[in-house]
């Protein structure tokens, strides 16, 4: 208090303009620098994004149809409901035939989906990934000939081989159904092994989200076409997909930084996974309530569908959209850095080294 005292009043000549600085309160500390902003070199993001535009984002909704089709197919032929097995085998092939010709689209040179086959990577999701379509096309291209050629009562110019499809049908279909789960699940692996800050956070719980819309999606093809008498399984199968995506999500965002989920809440790619979290309750409640209603089957079936598309597009744009702020870069890693140095961890990595002083 006397130090305190001693300091009031005018401030010693020796001291020239900085003595006149602060009230006589002790808060005589001028700032040396200026409040810190998070930017990059010539305005540049601190990650790059990947060049992947409407084509992926198409690639990853079909993908996950494609697959849980399949495997909706498979429960169909297993049940004795054949035309809801024939219309999920005819979905999936359908759905892979547009797939595929966009994930080409997107390398920019269809020979570069040719050079990922030959070599089969297991530590990548892109190697992996371009494995499971192929061998998912040609077993589900079979099972789905197979349909047509008993759709057209055998009026297809098959000749001999016909019989040789009729043989392959089953350990086709029994394949395309074991693809069918990677194929509408690795697309999640792959956008959380980037260094993309929103799918790299949610690592976790994308994989989750990406199967539950995924079996909403293909559900809803399934209520559009089928008759109500074949659905039952539909139903409550598009129920349960309707919580999944919505509780995945959820749980998906609240284990991330707030930084690194504040893309998924906002803007554009907010807006449509709001739209899509809508849309799956309503569809969900639709078809498991009124499911036997042909018309109301079909409008949530439509909702359902529309509502996977939206997650996976607002997905896709909200990790562009979260390398263009470097704090989500920045501020999310630092704070994880501090956290394991408070717990101790530091011998795992050089970036979580002990500091080093400066007489060191």
């Amino acid at each position: 208090a006397r130090r305190r005292r001693r300091r009031v009043g005018p401030p010693p000549a020796h001291r020239g303009d900085l003595g006149r600085l602060g009230s006589g309160d002790g808060g005589r500390e001028m700032p040396m620098v200026q409040d810190m902003e998070f930017s990059s070199y010539y305005g540049r993001p601190v990650v790059k994004a990947p060049p992947w535009g409407a084509p992926i984002g198409l690639y990853l909704f079909v993908g996950g149809l494609a697959g849980a089709s399949s495997l909706l197919g498979a429960g169909a032929a297993l049940t004795g409901r054949p035309r809801l097995r024939r219309n999920a085998r005819l979905t999936a092939l359908a759905a892979v035939g547009v797939g595929t010709p966009a994930l080409i689209a997107d390398l920019g040179r269809p020979e570069r989906f040719l050079h990922m086959l030959r070599v089969l990577k297991p530590t990548s999701p892109m190697s992996l990934g371009t494995w499971i379509l192929s061998g998912f096309a040609s077993t589900a291209g079979i099972a789905a000939a197979v349909e047509v050629d008993r759709m057209l009562a055998g009026r297809l110019p098959l000749g001999p081989l016909r019989p040789v499809l009729r043989c392959a049908e089953a350990p086709a279909a029994a394949a395309s159904a074991a693809l069918g789960a990677p194929l509408a699940a690795y697309t999640a692996v792959l956008l959380g092994d980037t260094a993309v800050p929103t799918w790299a956070a949610s690592r976790r719980g994308l994989a989750y989200v990406f199967v539950s819309s995924a079996t909403i999606a293909a559900s809803g093809l399934a209520l559009l076409t089928t008759p109500p008498a074949e659905t039952g399984p539909v139903r409550a199968l598009a129920a349960l997909g309707a919580v999944g995506d919505v509780a995945g999500m959820h749980v998906t965002k609240a284990g991330m930084h707030p930084l690194e989920a504040e893309p998924l809440e906002t803007g554009a790619a907010g807006r449509k996974l709001r739209w899509a979290e809508r849309l799956a309750v309503a569809g969900g409640i639709g078809a498991l309530l009124g499911g036997r209603s042909r018309v109301i089957a079909a409008a949530s079936g439509i909702a359902l569908a529309t509502a996977s598309a939206l997650t996976r597009f607002g997905v896709l744009e909200a990790g562009l959209e979260s390398v263009k702020d470097p704090r989500r870069v920045m501020i999310p890693q630092r704070e994880r850095l501090e956290a394991r140095r408070a717990a101790g961890v530091v011998d795992d990595s050089i970036t979580t080294g002990p500091r080093r002083s400066a007489d060191a």
